[in-house]
Protein backbone atom coordinates (compact mmCIF):
# COMPACT_ATOMS: atom_id res chain seq x y z
CA UNK A 1 0.00 0.00 0.00
CA UNK A 2 1.33 3.12 -0.80
CA UNK A 3 1.48 6.72 0.74
CA UNK A 4 -1.40 8.06 -1.80
CA UNK A 5 -3.85 4.66 -1.44
CA UNK A 6 -3.46 5.73 2.83
CA UNK A 7 -4.21 9.24 2.46
CA UNK A 8 -7.05 8.22 -0.49
CA UNK A 9 -8.89 5.54 2.45
CA UNK A 10 -8.61 7.79 5.14
CA UNK A 11 -10.25 10.23 3.21
CA UNK A 12 -12.91 8.26 2.49
CA UNK A 13 -13.25 7.09 5.41
CA UNK A 14 -13.89 9.97 7.38
CA UNK A 15 -16.77 10.73 4.35
CA UNK A 16 -18.25 7.32 5.15
CA UNK A 17 -18.31 8.00 9.25
CA UNK A 18 -20.26 10.89 8.39
CA UNK A 19 -22.47 9.45 5.80
CA UNK A 20 -22.90 6.68 8.85
CA UNK A 21 -23.35 9.00 11.45
CA UNK A 22 -26.34 11.09 9.74
CA UNK A 23 -28.07 8.28 8.66
CA UNK A 24 -28.19 7.08 12.25
CA UNK A 25 -28.93 10.35 13.82
CA UNK A 26 -26.17 10.79 15.05
CA UNK A 27 -25.13 14.18 13.25
CA UNK A 28 -27.09 16.18 11.33
CA UNK A 29 -26.10 17.97 7.84
CA UNK A 30 -25.90 21.26 9.76
CA UNK A 31 -23.42 20.30 12.74
CA UNK A 32 -19.55 21.26 12.54
CA UNK A 33 -18.89 17.69 13.14
CA UNK A 34 -20.17 16.84 9.86
CA UNK A 35 -19.47 19.55 7.74
CA UNK A 36 -15.68 18.85 9.25
CA UNK A 37 -15.56 15.10 8.09
CA UNK A 38 -16.97 15.83 4.60
CA UNK A 39 -14.24 19.11 4.34
CA UNK A 40 -11.32 16.92 5.56
CA UNK A 41 -12.04 13.00 3.95
CA UNK A 42 -13.04 15.39 0.88
CA UNK A 43 -10.01 17.20 0.62
CA UNK A 44 -7.37 14.49 1.33
CA UNK A 45 -9.83 12.26 -1.29
CA UNK A 46 -9.02 14.82 -4.19
CA UNK A 47 -5.04 14.66 -3.17
CA UNK A 48 -4.79 11.26 -3.42
CA UNK A 49 -6.96 11.41 -6.70
CA UNK A 50 -4.54 14.31 -7.87
CA UNK A 51 -1.47 12.41 -6.85
CA UNK A 52 -2.70 9.42 -8.98
CA UNK A 53 -3.59 11.62 -11.77
CA UNK A 54 -7.07 10.75 -12.07
CA UNK A 55 -9.29 13.28 -13.09
CA UNK A 56 -12.75 12.22 -12.65
CA UNK A 57 -12.40 11.85 -9.27
CA UNK A 58 -9.97 15.34 -8.60
CA UNK A 59 -13.46 16.82 -10.29
CA UNK A 60 -15.68 14.94 -8.13
CA UNK A 61 -13.93 15.19 -4.63
CA UNK A 62 -12.60 18.66 -5.55
CA UNK A 63 -16.28 19.77 -6.18
CA UNK A 64 -16.95 18.08 -2.87
CA UNK A 65 -14.66 20.07 -0.76
CA UNK A 66 -15.81 23.35 -2.22
CA UNK A 67 -19.18 22.43 -1.31
CA UNK A 68 -18.14 21.27 2.57
CA UNK A 69 -15.83 24.61 2.31
CA UNK A 70 -19.59 26.71 1.14
CA UNK A 71 -21.14 24.98 4.03
CA UNK A 72 -18.29 25.71 6.57
CA UNK A 73 -17.80 29.13 5.72
CA UNK A 74 -22.11 29.35 6.55
CA UNK A 75 -21.85 27.54 9.42
CA UNK A 76 -19.06 29.89 11.25
CA UNK A 77 -21.22 33.22 9.73
CA UNK A 78 -24.67 32.06 11.57
CA UNK A 79 -22.95 31.78 15.08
Amino acid sequence: MTHTDIIGFIGVFLILIAYFLNLNNKLTTKSISYILLNLIGAALACLASVLMKYLPFILLEGTWTFVSLIALIKHIKNG
